[in-house]
């Protein structure tokens, strides 16, 4: 490491180069740059969407490779400005390259930034489909009660976008249809015995059926057996 003294101010070889490494070690750099940032990009596609919220994966990944190489180069005195000009060269090649194949190629697209995903369907969670992100059910009913969602049963359809934002697509007043609650006080009276006979949501899935009277009841559709008393008010916004 050069100590204070050995450090030449306006240096302008060590500024755009470096003593340890040649001048085709910039073609290494290269290739670090395309791999890390193929990395960055599988690691926010594992890591889900809700960390990601109004930017998509895309763009976060160019804030995240742009910003470390800039960063790098200003603090310093050992990375040269042709290393980072090199980085910044790469990413926004890789931009532009990956913006026209997800022009040509939709299915690029989906992989690159994801597509919008089917949360809930006809006043039920799509269970396949909720399984496979990296979201939990406390998380989902959050973002539906921030849009003044009581039940899901004034819940049409719900999609996750690829931004990791919840679009929201109601029931008409007078098709809503009994559902699960999903504020915290109603989610809490949950039951595996039912004491009194009555329409019962499922806990997991929101499927609602008919419960008789001290019955142990499977649901139809995920086979749980939690339930929790349906709610059939309308939505007032």
């Amino acid at each position: 490491m050069l100590l204070a003294a050995d450090i030449q101010p306006f240096d302008w070889n060590r500024i755009l180069f470096s003593d340890e490494s040649p001048p085709l070690f910039l073609l290494e750099v290269g290739l670090r740059c395309l791999l890390t940032y193929l990395m960055i990009l599988g690691a926010l596609r594992v890591t889900g969407r809700r960390g990601v919220r109004q930017l998509s994966i895309f763009e976060l990944s160019i804030i995240l490779a742009l910003g470390s190489a800039a960063g790098d180069a200003m603090l310093y005195h050992d990375t040269p400005l042709l290393h980072a000009a090199v980085v910044f060269g790469m990413v926004s090649g890789l931009y532009l390259l990956f913006n026209r194949l997800t022009e040509r190629f939709p299915k690029f697209s989906d992989w690159l930034e994801g597509a919008p995903v089917l949360l809930v369907e006809n006043g039920e969670i799509n269970l396949p489909n909720f399984t496979k992100q990296n979201l939990t059910q406390k998380e989902l009913f959050g973002e539906l009660r921030l849009r003044q969602v009581e039940h899901l049963g004034q819940v049409r359809r719900a999609y996750i976008e690829a931004t990791g934002e919840v679009s929201i697509y109601f029931f008409a007043d007078e098709d809503v249809r009994p559902g699960l609650p999903i504020l915290p006080e109603r989610k809490a009276d949950k039951r595996h015995r039912v004491e009194q006979a009555g329409t019962y949501a499922c806990a997991c899935c929101g499927h609602v059926q008919s419960i008789a009277k001290g019955e142990h009841a499977e649901c139809g559709n995920c086979h749980e057996g939690v339930w929790i008393p349906a709610c059939d008010t309308q939505r007032i916004a």
